[in-house]
């Protein structure tokens, strides 16, 4: 069994990605090394999973991007991946606001181009990261796979729901079983520089003010990478099947008639973003300096995920802890950044 993971160079993508070799599993990484945040970063992920991989018939890295549909058709001609993870995606929510196109480009046709790969080589099973950001605009939480999501508040949040909306698409015509996963907040060593815990760490090593947006009335559904990890290589091995219980006069969001699911994966504990700093304060042992400001476009006040669909499928629960989350993120940040000099 070869798994392909799009997104490889990412945070989660790197993270499956070494989990599986770890196991001896045969892993195709695949990703376009973006300059979107440090290039360097991503460069020694890779290195990392190199030198984790002895087998070398077991590791295959290729720089690719999902535009270019060619060169993916080449790589599963080749390899035959029965287990595909898109976890490749052009991030951030305030990015998308002033580079729509890119967005479009990536999120969207490169998504359908692998989707067209994985109808034209007849994989097992594929599994694609979706966003708690596709909630928008909702009030009523916790969020549920059933509330309704046809109101994103950023671009980046339509990209997602899109990709929903396609991949149920393409599950339905060609019965290609399909998860989509709603990903909570994810954070732990390796993280993306862009993401809150990244930008407070350095913040407070640094000396320099943390802007605080809403001013401080922010609560996050915080997920320990691990434990994300955990909840695709479950899925991954469960692969959607169709709900033949589906009500066609009242339709059920997250299943179909098709072998295809919408699971949240969060820690389903929201934590202030206030108390999250609190905790990085303690931990590191210097005192942040905050600047307080108003909500910035396209962003939500609060992001809280029930669990209870995912839990029932796979048996998922979050093991982590917040406290011992952030001090195995810490131990990384120092010896990624201070001591190794960021390699």
């Amino acid at each position: 069994m070869t798994y392909l993971i799009t997104g490889a160079a990412g945070f989660v993508g790197f993270h499956l990605c070494k989990r599986l070799l770890s196991e001896g599993k045969k892993v195709i990484g695949i990703d376009n090394l973006n300059d979107y945040y440090d290039v360097k970063l991503k460069k020694n992920r890779i290195k990392f999973l190199e030198e984790l991989s002895s087998d070398i018939e077991n590791w295959n890295f290729f720089e690719v991007d999902l535009i270019d549909k060619l060169k993916l058709e080449k790589i599963f001609n080749n390899y035959k991946p029965s287990i595909i993870i898109n976890l490749a995606a052009q991030a951030g929510v305030r990015y998308s606001i002033d580079n729509p196109e890119i967005y479009l480009n990536s999120n969207i046709i490169g998504f359908g181009n692998i989707l067209e790969c994985c109808r034209k080589y007849s994989i097992e099973n594929f599994l694609f990261a979706s966003s708690s950001s596709v909630y928008g605009a909702n009030t009523l939480v916790p969020f549920n796979e059933d509330h309704n999501v046809d109101h994103p508040v950023s671009l980046y949040a339509a990209s997602k729901k899109s990709n929903e909306i396609i991949a149920h698409s393409y599950s339905h015509l060609f019965k290609i079983p399909i998860t989509g996963l709603r990903l909570f907040t994810v954070y732990g060593p390796w993280g993306r520089p862009d993401m809150a815990p990244m930008i407070f760490a350095k913040s407070i090593f640094e000396k320099v003010a943390i802007n605080i947006f809403n001013y401080g009335k922010m609560k996050r559904d915080f997920t320990y990478i691990d434990d994300v990890i955990e909840g695709i290589i479950r899925c991954s091995n469960k692969p959607a099947t169709p709900d033949y219980e589906f009500d066609r006069s009242k339709p059920n969001p997250s299943t179909s008639l098709a072998p295809f699911r919408i699971f949240n994966l969060g820690n389903s504990e929201p934590i202030q973003i206030m108390k999250f700093i609190e905790v990085l304060e303690d931990i590191i042992g210097i005192k942040a300096i905050k600047n307080f400001s108003e909500m910035q476009p396209g962003d939500v006040e609060t992001t809280y995920a029930d669990c209870s669909k995912v839990n029932d499928w796979i048996d998922f629960i979050p093991q982590t802890s917040l406290i011992k989350g952030i001090e195995i993120f810490i131990d990384w940040y120092k010896d990624y950044y201070f001591e190794k000099k960021n390699i």
